[in-house]
């Protein structure tokens, strides 16, 4: 049970992250020749691997990897790439990460304390 809490705290450090990397994109928004960024999908490195429990399991729209590169925009006549509503998009879904991390932190946690008798 405790890999859980690592695996919680990792995906919310990221989204956290991910957060600080959209909001400096959208600081500078105006700014000549600025780039847009952002970070590589969060990755489980200690080999944790979700599994199918039935063949309709994890299966449908939606749940196709998502690509966090930047797309190609055209950048604005001063070279500044940003597009705003994808950065909004961006911090969006970083921020319902930041929050499926949490809530999977505290589920653990209350199930923890459940199996302890501390409810």
């Amino acid at each position: 049970m405790p890999a859980i809490f690592g695996l919680a705290a990792g995906a919310a450090r990221h989204a956290a992250n991910r957060q600080a990397v959209i909001a400096t994109n959208v600081a500078n928004a105006d700014t000549p020749g600025f780039r847009a960024r952002d970070m590589a999908p969060f990755s489980v490195d200690d080999g944790f691997a979700p599994r199918r429990t039935r063949p309709d399991h994890m299966s449908g729209p939606g749940t196709a990897a998502r690509s966090y590169e930047m797309r190609d925009v055209a950048a604005d006549p001063n070279g500044n790439s940003v597009d705003l509503e994808d950065q909004v998009m961006r911090g969006l879904e970083a921020a319902r990460m930041h929050d499926r991390a949490l809530t999977v932190y505290r589920s653990s946690l209350d199930l923890m304390r459940a199996a302890l008798g501390r409810r």
